[in-house]
């Protein structure tokens, strides 16, 4: 039956008519989606009209207005009819009459009903009045009657909107946000409000309402399927349960999947998530951008009239290279090139991460649209700001949305899209999948002061519930993955060993713990073959704390966390025989050898600048290596204070250390009977390019002779750029790892990498009066994890008792 037989069958019959016209359509299998909402409208619309035809009895001066979703022509099979009755009032009591006529009917066949009578004054000061109200006018429809006092309604109310938004548009977003608190969030609900949660049809019609403001538009893209495929699912909903309602409830999900000719339950709530996605994202944009307009159009009368009439220019501050700050979001450089900069997409949603700001739509876009695929496997500075990012904390979780809206992720991370937007049917999983990998790197940054390899820490964080998308155990399967994209990324043999041991056994210590006798030496020798070194179940033991705080409330507990921590010095125990003394540092290349004898012949510091490349990949079309970083080889004869010294320097340079090492190197016989310090710096530049090696020579001679005011300098530069906004960063955690090395007392520093950082630190140690006999300073993303070879001035370990106090010096003065 066509739109047009249905139309003449309720013609023919009335009420009765109608109401067997409106069941045909909504059973005919072959119609759904926007097709049969359009029909259902069409049907209602002709039905209405000839109620208020033979009602009307030639009265003059009133409409009937469709508004609200039926305004929208968005009728699903048991959705409200929201009618207004629009008169001119110079008839009161005929209109009474009329609507009497009107409602009744309605009501007759069971159909809910939300009615008003009023004039056109009345319907706009109750808008006024009534946010709620406001948004159903603004999706009039004029259904019959007189098509000019409709018309005249729709113009006024749309006109008051836009002189009224900035003042309406904060109300409505405060009611948006209000809604989300108590209905929660569609894309990670196992029975979602289709309607009133975060991301579902309410959050829709507000952005159509922000779009009719002039003020701010929604991101178009997928927003219309979005909406179209919520619509589709409630439809389904109302036919599989016969009622009114949005709530998908478990129990009828099943029949809902099947009315929409899908798989089965779990396709459903995917793809009902992939829109929440879709809504919620354009939802931040929008409201972002309309925050912006609202605080430019404060500001701009006043620096009107402060700079004489023009328009000034949006303030740009550096954060990373190719990437700036501007209008309180994350923008690319001018000078940015996508097309040139594999690295730029990580590098930019890193910078937004730690800087707590938010990724601009537009840089999203272009780095989307143009920026060139990450060779394989991934250069070093790739897979550092990955681990930046990841290690930013809550921050994070906004910027990946960004990246994933855009599919950014998925082309960074391929096997993320078997896990995207993936249902967990488990009480104890709050979030799907994705959400939960991120959260569990967000729990894990929190971690990451009691590991020695953050970013191993954050990673497998990342990575631990992969195989979820795969069959079968999905642990096994993530292993699998896991050691694919680790080696994609970048990571050499043994991390990726150690990243599928970790994805592996994620779950080892929970379930051992909980469910084995921890008495039974053979349970806690089982795990210690599992897990292999102390290093590996130090990782475990934080990622399994991560996990299960992401997992939700009832997933640890401080008797969970006891258990687990039990177990852990149990099988530490039973590791413990694998404990290695410092290493004997190797012999000094010959370069090495070189700059120490002249630096000792000299009395003066030298040094090499060597840049370090990466093989280049075989997909690489260019040919060109890729840039590791700047090897820093600096030689000072043996004297007090040249650690903060030579850190200094690199930090009044902007010089991002990534890995240092220290040591003493005796001359040989036949040069002297005297010692050199050698420090082997990787380093790279902030911004820019590296300074010239004359220029650190000499800024180095001037800290070692006390002329350069290096705290004054970082001072300067500190006060030029003000602390931002972004995520608390864990508090620092210094520490004297027992049994390290017999030689000499080994302190352990885990903190937030800053410019200046060794600077304060070997502060801190030359004001103790302790020598460094050597040290090992790693940056894994924006984790110093830094080891610290002590003696005493005869050169022997420090006493117990004083070593724990350097410990707790150290950690106060980088609290300070």
């Amino acid at each position: 039956m066509t739109g047009t037989d249905v139309r003449k069958e309720a013609d023919d019959s009335g009420p009765s008519g109608y109401a067997a016209a409106r069941l045909r359509l909504l059973t005919e299998g072959a119609r759904s989606g926007p097709p049969r909402r359009a029909a259902l409208a069409e049907l209602t619309d002709d039905w209405l009209a000839g109620l208020f035809t033979a009602a009307a009895r030639g009265l003059t001066g009133v409409s009937l207005v469709a508004v609200g979703g039926y305004g929208r022509g968005e009728l699903s099979p048991r959705s409200d009819l929201d009618l207004l009755l629009l008169h001119d009032g110079s008839d009161p009591g005929a209109v009474a009459a009329l609507a009497d006529r009107l409602w009744y009917p309605v009501w007759d066949l069971g159909l809910a009903l939300d009615h008003s009578v009023r004039t056109p004054a009345e319907a706009r000061k109750t808008a006024g009045e009534d946010l709620k109200v406001q948004l159903g006018l603004l999706d009039a429809r004029h259904l019959t009657g007189d098509l000019g006092l409709t018309a005249g309604l729709r113009t006024a109310v749309l006109a008051d909107w836009r002189n009224q938004a900035p003042k309406r548009l904060p109300q409505l977003q405060e009611l948006c946000a209000d809604r989300a608190e108590r209905q929660g969030e569609l894309q990670y609900l196992l029975e979602p409000d289709l309607k009133e949660a975060r991301g579902g049809l309410r959050d829709a019609t507000a952005l159509r309402a922000v779009a009719a403001s002039w003020l701010a538009d929604a991101p178009r893209e997928g927003l219309a399927d979005a909406r179209r495929r919520l619509l589709d699912v409630r439809d389904a909903l109302h036919l599989a349960t016969g009622r009114a309602t949005d709530r998908l409830a478990l129990q009828e999900q099943d029949q809902v999947a099947a009315e929409l000719g899908l798989l089965d339950a779990d396709t459903l709530l995917r793809q009902v998530y992939e829109a929440a996605r879709v809504i919620s994202y354009a939802s931040d944009v929008t409201w972002r951008e309309v925050g912006r307009v609202l605080r430019s159009r404060a500001v701009r009368p006043r620096l009107r009239a402060m700079l004489g009439g023009g328009k000034p220019a949006a303030e740009r501050s550096p954060l990373a290279e190719g990437v700036v700050e501007q209008d309180g979001e994350v923008v690319l450089a001018r000078a940015a090139r996508p097309e040139r900069d594999p690295a730029l997409p990580l590098r930019a949603a890193a910078a937004a991460a730690q800087a707590g700001l938010p990724l601009s739509l537009h840089a999203v876009r272009r780095m989307a649209a143009i920026a060139r695929p990450l060779p394989t496997p991934w250069p070093a500075e790739a897979r550092e700001q990955l681990v930046t990012l990841l290690g930013s904390g809550r921050p994070t979780i906004d910027v990946w949305e960004a990246l994933e809206a855009e599919g950014l992720i998925s082309r960074l991370l391929p096997d993320w899209e078997r896990v995207r937007c993936r249902p967990q049917r488990n009480a104890v999983h709050i979030w799907t999948v994705d959400r939960h990998l991120i959260e569990t790197a967000v729990r894990a940054s929190e971690l990451t002061r009691r590991v020695s390899r953050p970013d191993l820490l954050l990673v497998s964080a990342l990575l631990h519930d992969i195989g979820k998308g795969w069959p079968g155990d999905h642990s096994v399967a993530g292993e699998i993955i896991a050691r694919d994209v680790a080696a994609r990324i970048g990571f050499d043999r043994t991390d990726v060993a150690v990243l599928s041991t970790l994805v592996r056994h994620h779950l080892l210590l929970i379930e051992t713990a909980t469910r084995r006798d921890l008495e039974d030496p053979a349970t806690v020798r089982s795990v210690a073959e599992a897990v292999g070194t102390q290093s590996t179940l130090e990782l475990l033991h934080a990622l399994t704390e991560a996990d299960a705080l992401a997992t939700g409330p009832a997933a640890w507990s401080s008797w969970r966390g006891s258990l687990v921590a039990d177990l852990v010095r149990r099988v530490c125990a039973v590791l413990a025989g694998n404990d290695l003394d410092e290493p004997e540092p190797a012999a000094p290349t010959a370069e090495q050898e070189r700059l120490a004898i002249e630096a000792f012949r000299t009395g003066s510091p030298v040094l090499a600048l060597r840049a370090q490349t990466e093989p280049v990949a075989e997909e690489e079309p260019s040919g060109e290596p890729e840039p590791l970083g700047v090897e820093l080889v600096i030689a000072v004869p043996d004297q007090p204070a040249v650690l903060p010294a030579v850190a200094g320097v690199l930090a009044v340079h902007r010089l991002t250390v990534r890995t240092a090492e220290l040591r003493t190197l005796r001359l040989p016989d036949d040069v002297d009977d005297g010692s050199v310090l050698l420090l082997n710096w990787r380093v790279a530049a902030e911004y820019g390019s590296l300074p010239q090696a004359a220029r650190l020579r000499a800024d180095l001679v001037r800290a070692l002779d006390g002329t350069l005011d290096i705290p004054g300098r970082l001072a300067v530069r500190d006060a030029a750029y003000p602390r931002r906004r972004g995520w608390a960063a864990p508090p620092p955690r210094v520490t004297v790892a027992p049994a390290a090395s017999h030689h000499a007392t080994v302190i352990e520093v885990r903190t937030q990498d800053a410019p200046g950082l060794l600077f304060r630190i070997g502060m801190a140690l030359e004001k103790a009066g302790v020598r460094v006999r050597s040290m090992h300073v790693s940056t894994l993303g924006a984790n110093a994890v830094d080891a610290f070879y002590v003696t005493t001035g005869t050169g022997a370990p420090l006493p117990g008792e004083d070593a724990a106090s350097l410990a707790r010096v150290l950690e106060e003065t980088l609290r300070g």
